[in-house]
């Protein structure tokens, strides 16, 4: 853990837990005082019934003329010793009391205060990861846009064909920035809240995705096959579209040429499954926990030869998360993998 960021978050565990234990301190004092006002005014009522029967006595004491000394005088200087040795128990005990309350609340205090904060730390160091990581997936398009250009523009001749080639380049590197860009924009876009639900024909949806990415599939000589078993879901239209599109180009890319990618709905009890199937390399065991992860690839010389920049399950899990639905993998290394997509059947 870096110095700053355990500084950062050190202080703040500790300022938190001072407020935590501020709010203990008082709360004990106030329940201390109150027992102390309490059992005073127990003891008082107490004496008090004692003195009425001291006093009835010392009547009868008065009317059988017993001897002078009077027995209320006794009792009053017992009672006061006892009342002055009382309080000092009970202030003594108190005193023990609130420190233990305060030893103990400091260490529940730090406890909790660590527990309130991590969530929030997490969430930082998600965030300045991400940053980082998305600066550099920036950074690298720009540069070699900057580098190809600078060398294109040391030649002192060139020909339409190699100036058209260049421009070519260019306009590759500008779709990887412009996708990227609408990538990182569609996660903060999910991330704000929910989707509204509606029942949906669940063959349109998919037909429409399908349409979507057979120009993308003939490309690269894929096929793609279809058997979905019509019913009516509940869900958010163009983000499941979306989600579909996200799934349907991950298997497009990770499948070899003259292949087929397989798409498959049908009802299961409860819910609507929707499962998209390649015939790709598959995925790790190493790497199956962190697909969903923002900007991660994997196996780096794998993900290099597909493309992209390991937005897109993020981007799909963030979908499925907005709109309730449930997102699972199954693969083996070598048998390709398949993505399944659990929806809410409309009722």
């Amino acid at each position: 853990m870096p110095p700053q960021k355990y500084g950062m978050f050190h202080s703040a565990r500790l300022k938190l837990t001072c407020f935590y234990l501020v709010v203990i301190f008082v709360l004990s004092l106030t329940v201390t005082a109150g027992i102390r006002i309490l059992a005073e005014q127990e003891y008082m009522r107490s004496n008090s019934a004692q003195r009425s029967e001291v006093h009835n006595i010392a009547r009868f004491w008065t009317l059988s003329k017993k001897p002078t000394r009077q027995p209320e005088t006794l009792f009053s200087n017992v009672q006061e010793d006892q009342a002055a040795l009382v309080r000092t128990h009970l202030n003594q005990d108190l005193v023990v009391i609130n420190l233990l309350a305060l030893l103990a609340g400091g260490a529940l205090s730090y406890w909790y205060a660590g527990r309130t904060l991590r969530p929030i730390e997490e969430a930082h160091n998600a965030q300045k990861r991400f940053a980082a990581d998305a600066s550099h997936e920036l950074r690298t398009p720009l540069t070699n846009m900057q580098l190809e250009n600078e060398v294109f523009l040391r030649q002192k001749n060139f020909t339409e064909a190699e100036a058209r080639a260049q421009i070519k380049s260019n306009l590759e590197e500008i779709q990887r920035l412009e996708s990227l860009s609408s990538n990182l924009l569609a996660l903060t876009q999910y991330g704000q809240g929910m989707m509204p639900a509606r029942p949906l024909a669940i063959g349109k949806v998919a037909e429409a995705a399908l349409g979507h990415m057979r120009k993308t599939a003939k490309a690269k000589r894929i096929e793609l096959a279809h058997t979905i078993a019509p019913a009516e879901v509940l869900g958010h239209r163009d983000s499941l579209v979306q989600l579909f599109e996200i799934l349907l180009d991950n298997a497009i890319k990770y499948s070899p040429k003259n292949s087929t990618v397989t798409v498959t709905g049908q009802n299961r009890a409860g819910h609507y499954a929707v499962r998209i199937a390649d015939t790709g390399p598959g995925i790790l065991p190493t790497d199956m926990p962190h697909i969903f992860d923002r900007l991660y690839r994997g196996d780096k010389a794998r993900s290099s030869k597909a493309g992209g920049y390991g937005l897109g399950l993020a981007l799909a899990k963030q979908i499925a998360t907005v709109n309730h639905l449930a997102i699972k993998v199954e693969s083996k290394p070598g048998k390709g993998a398949v993505f399944e997509v659990q929806i809410p059947v409309a009722k």
